[in-house]
């Protein structure tokens, strides 16, 4: 039997770190660096922008996101942390 794919962060967490990388990325950029479809990214730029996650700007013909890295996470056992804790994990991670 093959091992079972899985990742510590949820599709959510990607996308965001994804867009602290590269804040005026597409849709479809997002899509094939998370590794889901595009319908996907579109539902969870969705949910991060009600929850208080980012908000979206236009730019000419793109969107441009911000990050409210104060945002704390939803979970209850993470919910003493921050967006910006995960985003300054991954760029520690990113520098090794």
């Amino acid at each position: 039997m093959p091992p079972r794919q899985w990742t510590f962060l949820s599709n959510h967490a990607h996308v965001v770190i994804a867009l602290a990388k590269k804040p005026d990325s597409r849709i479809r950029d997002l899509a094939e660096e998370v590794g889901i479809t595009e319908r996907a990214v579109a539902q969870i730029l969705t949910d991060l922008e009600e929850a208080g996650v980012l908000t979206r700007e236009r730019e000419g013909r793109r969107n441009v996101y911000s990050i409210n890295a104060k945002a704390p996470l939803r979970h209850p056992v993470e919910a003493h942390r921050t967006v910006g804790d995960i985003l300054r994990l991954a760029e520690r991670a990113s520098r090794r």
